[in-house]
């Protein structure tokens, strides 16, 4: 049964798309694994990553530093392959749920970008290290 809206219309458009307009052309976009529901990283989307993601099924970002698209593990391996999309109640922020290939999301080398936390006031690494980015990135 598909979801509905309080006054009854279709919840899903059948043009599922995020509005890029509200963000500038540009939209966060939110990696988290599929399996455990890890949040990998967040990174921005603007109308050509988001058709490259779902023509090809792994993920591609826009690179604001280099201000160009971005194929995630384009250069380590560790790709990320689309299981499913979502998008946000105002269609502006996108959720990507991913299979990690490689096992690292991090181009520091961690699983995950959100490797460092704090919790009762002390700082720890929460994220294991899975590659030396200066074996990698070189």
């Amino acid at each position: 049964m598909a979801a509905k809206n309080p006054d009854g219309s279709p919840d899903f458009a059948p043009d599922f798309a995020p509005d890029f307009a509200k963000g500038g052309g540009l939209l966060p976009a939110i990696a988290q694994d599929h399996a455990t529901g890890e949040v990998l990283m967040m990174a921005y989307m603007n109308e050509e990553s988001w058709n490259k993601t779902l023509e090809t099924g792994e993920a591609h970002y826009w690179s604001r530093s280099r201000g160009t698209l971005w194929h995630k593990g384009g250069t380590s391996g560790h790709t990320q392959h689309i299981e499913a999309v979502r998008l946000d109640c105002d269609s502006d922020t996108i959720l990507l749920l991913v299979d990690q290939i490689g096992g690292a999301a991090c181009h520091k080398g961690y699983r995950s970008c959100f490797y460092r936390e704090r919790k009762d006031g002390n700082v720890s690494i929460c994220s294991p290290l899975v590659f030396d980015p200066k074996e990698v990135y070189k």
